[in-house]
């Protein structure tokens, strides 16, 4: 199991990229990084998802921005637990839960087709089915 002390996994060496690639995967990784914070306040916009691919594109661009990311205190876990067997903490859960409703139920308030509302609406249950079905990680390590 990871620990917050523990390095990240061992990643490709950034050089071993072609440096246009490297930029746009850099590029890639902070847009990913600004909505997953944005994510923390805005209902509906996933954060974890948004995290893991910023880490997935820091590992092969930037070992330090990865770095970072590992050893942070809210992504860091989040990072650590899918580093383990695909783990989503409870508490995520929940909170994923709760903002999915809380998105469901914003656009009856709205002039938003039906069609566009029920669309969000089973794609955010087939996403909550797929979450509540990922193990959870251990006691000691959430």
């Amino acid at each position: 199991m990871a620990s917050p002390t523990d390095d990240p996994p061992d990643t490709r060496t950034p050089t071993e990229l072609p440096l246009p690639l490297r930029w746009l995967l850099k590029v890639f990784a902070v847009l990913c990084l600004i909505l997953g914070l944005v994510g923390v306040f805005v209902p509906g916009l996933p954060t974890t998802v948004f995290i893991l691919m910023a880490a997935w594109a820091a590992a092969r661009c930037s070992p330090a921005l990865y770095r970072w990311l590992w050893h942070h205190r809210l992504f860091g876990p989040m990072l650590r637990n899918w580093a383990n067997g695909g783990c989503v903490s409870r508490r995520a859960k929940w909170s994923a839960t709760l903002m999915m409703g809380l998105s469901s139920i914003i656009p009856s308030f709205t002039q938003a087709p039906l069609w566009a509302v029920a669309l969000a609406s089973i794609c955010m249950a087939c996403v909550l089915a797929w979450l509540w079905r990922r193990p959870e990680p251990a006691r000691n390590s959430a």
